[in-house]
């Protein structure tokens, strides 16, 4: 499971507010705030797989533990451009 630093800091990669992240993972603004605040106990498994699945979707590699502590880091197709929750459709999938 991601942690709620890799959580933030992936939607800090993006430039996502919590109420963008919500919409890209079809959950409510104050699940995210639960989770992100270390209330996640009060967080679904489902709602973090949607999360991060979410924030995959938008160019984040989630990296493990391994060694160097775990991590986020863009993906390499990444272009440096984000797209508004609102505005993601087919016509701008990669």
């Amino acid at each position: 499971m991601s942690s709620i630093a890799q959580i933030r800091a992936a939607r800090g990669l993006v430039g996502w507010s919590q109420r963008q992240l919500a919409r890209a993972a079809d959950l409510s603004e104050p699940t995210i705030k639960r989770f992100e605040t270390g209330r996640g106990a009060n967080v679904s498994a489902a709602a973090v797989t949607k999360i991060v699945a979410a924030l995959e979707a938008a160019g984040v590699v989630f990296i493990a533990e391994n060694g160097g502590g775990p991590g986020v880091r863009l993906g390499r197709g990444w272009s440096g451009e984000t797209i508004a929750v609102e505005d993601m459709n087919a016509s701008n999938d990669d």
